[in-house]
């Protein structure tokens, strides 16, 4: 029977590109929702303001992060007692079907709340399936491949990443381009989540066609049976060390420097530079295409070299780039900004106590003192500022260089009196700012495109070299055992915690400093605690026997 196994055992390439497939949906959905939360925004959240609609998307969007680990603790328990292939076949089911289930739902105005509460609660279910997928789908594959090539082999997991940006964005322009603009708003948008479908159905004939991994099946020809996942991955210090470093290394590192130079760099250009959204689509777009080959190049080169070095590279690399890179990109896509900024700095002149911190998640906060009115206009701006202190109850001042705007403070206006009052204001900044050459939007004319695509390829590059021998690295940490369970928690939470909540901290840190690049700091301390624990405990695994880790 063993001969007759092996007869039918498929070959390497048919386990990559099935294990592959389901890692194209998570980012696909990722890619398509993020892209279309505007859209998705107006037809799930009515009658609540665009502002706060939009917040709630986003929130909405941010829900299938937070139950990740939830996933991963589940699925990975799943995976160490029933099998590797069982436990996809369950993931990539409920989030293939969940994403479908997006593109049918009844909008606010069909159903009313319950239309946000479908939204939410698919949302979730992606969450949660995703918590499973990505540790099934890498140690698959490792558990497959020879011990020389496993990170070369494991590499091709985590390029699907680029490949699920590509395919977004191509159905995304192309939908829209078949049905128009106008009707794309109103019911075309649907059409990017029920196309998953047919990745989910082609994943799935694919994946049945697989047998269960090597390792876990000479694990439970060896009376594998009697194991306990979460008590030998997280309660005895042999594993739970490793998972401490697979996320203090690692996953730090991987949510700060991946999302920093895919996400982060997006939200940078368009909300602070004010570069046309399709212009970042398409330097978005291009990067992707350019890097998808690092991350094998990067996997291949781990096999020779080991995991450690090359993933130190890209930490590094990331630190070095991160402060250089967007003062960089700012002259590069924005120099009028750039200039204005050395030409005339901004500050605000106001007593600290009327000062409070500029970011609003639910777009209910007042900001009616003098000091909160001036910042408010201009970090929706996107203009960087210094605060200097005022003595006690002055009314705040913008300097815009050597002008001078004076605020208002509307702590005792009425409604329709701040309206008024706070529009004044702002009419009074913007003049101030564009008498002294800050743009209201990048010049096309004046973006120099090969200077950004180069900066973007060097975040890319260390974010490449950091993910291509990542899913190698974190396998061979952990036995056969309780592989999936250990693997997947400080995954789903670097992934999941870090970087899915980057966008919205680093913007609340520029939103409260006024600066910025002030919310580049939270990449910095993530990928410092990384770089540091990386160095001092984590341990070169190149080449490991999988079947005699902790043995």
């Amino acid at each position: 029977m063993a001969e007759a196994a092996a007869a039918r055992e498929p070959g390497l390439k048919t386990v990559v590109g099935a294990s592959a497939a389901g890692t194209a949906f998570e980012w696909y959905d990722f890619f398509i929702f993020g892209s279309l939360t505007t859209v998705i925004a107006r037809h799930f959240y009515a009658d609540v303001g665009e502002a706060t609609s939009y917040v709630l998307a986003l929130l909405t969007f941010g829900v299938g992060f937070v139950v990740r680990p939830l996933g991963a603790l589940v699925f990975g328990w799943f995976g160490d007692k029933v099998g590797r292939k069982t436990t996809f076949l369950v993931t990539i089911t409920m989030m293939g079907l969940a994403t479908v289930a997006i593109g049918l739902l009844p909008d606010y105005g069909q159903i009313g709340l319950m239309a946000p509460a479908l939204l939410l609660l698919m949302r979730v279910l992606q969450g949660f399936a995703l918590g499973g997928e990505y540790g099934g789908a890498a140690i698959y594959v490792a558990e497959h491949a020879q011990p020389h090539n496993r990170g070369f082999m494991t590499s091709w997991i985590n390029t699907t990443a680029a490949l699920g940006l590509i395919g977004a964005l191509v159905v995304i322009l192309a939908t829209r381009l078949i049905v128009g603009v106008e009707a794309f708003d109103e019911w075309g948008w649907r059409i990017p989540f029920i196309l998953s479908g047919l990745l989910l159905a082609i994943s799935l004939w694919i994946r049945l066609k697989l047998n269960e991994s090597p390792a876990f099946r000479r694990m439970e020809a060896e009376g594998g049976a009697r194991r306990a996942p979460y008590r030998e991955a997280f309660l005895t210090w042999k594993n739970g060390r490793f998972v401490l470093i697979a996320l203090f290394g690692v996953m730090f590192a991987q949510g700060a420097v991946w999302y920093c130079g895919y996400f982060y760099t997006r939200f940078f250009m368009e909300r602070m530079l004010k570069v046309d959204v399709a212009t970042v689509d398409g330097l978005i777009l291009a990067i992707s295409l350019a890097s998808a080959f690092l991350y094998v190049f990067f996997g291949w080169l781990s096999d020779r070299v080991g995991r450690k070095p090359v993933m130190l590279f890209g930490m590094i690399l990331a630190l070095v780039a991160f402060f250089p890179g967007f003062h960089a990109l700012t002259r590069a896509a924005n120099p009028a900004l750039a200039e204005a900024q050395a030409r005339a700095p901004v500050t605000v002149v106001a007593d600290p106590a009327t000062c409070a911190v500029q970011f609003d998640p639910v777009g209910k906060a007042a900001f009616v003192s003098a000091c909160d009115i001036a910042k408010t206009i201009l970090t929706n701006a996107g203009v960087s500022y210094d605060t200097v202190a005022a003595p006690a109850g002055a009314t705040a001042l913008v300097r815009v260089g050597t002008a001078e705007v004076a605020s208002v403070d509307g702590a005792r206006l009425t409604p329709a009196q701040l309206k008024a009052a706070r529009a004044d204001v702002e009419t009074r900044i913007k003049a101030a700012l564009a008498a002294a050459g800050y743009p209201d939007r990048a010049d096309p004319a004046r973006i120099n495109l090969p200077m950004v695509f180069l900066i973007l390829m060097v975040f890319m590059t260390a974010a490449c070299a950091l993910y291509g021998p990542q899913a190698a690295a974190l396998v061979e940490l952990f036995p056969t055992r309780v592989r999936y369970t250990a693997m997947s928690l400080p995954y789903n939470i670097g992934t999941g915690w870090v970087g899915g909540l980057l966008p919205a901290a680093s913007f609340a840190l520029a939103a409260a400093s006024g600066n910025i690049y002030f919310g580049l700091w939270y990449s910095v301390v993530f990928t410092v605690i990384a770089v540091v624990v990386t160095v001092l405990f984590m341990p070169e695994t190149k080449g490991r026997d999988l079947d005699t880790i902790g043995a």
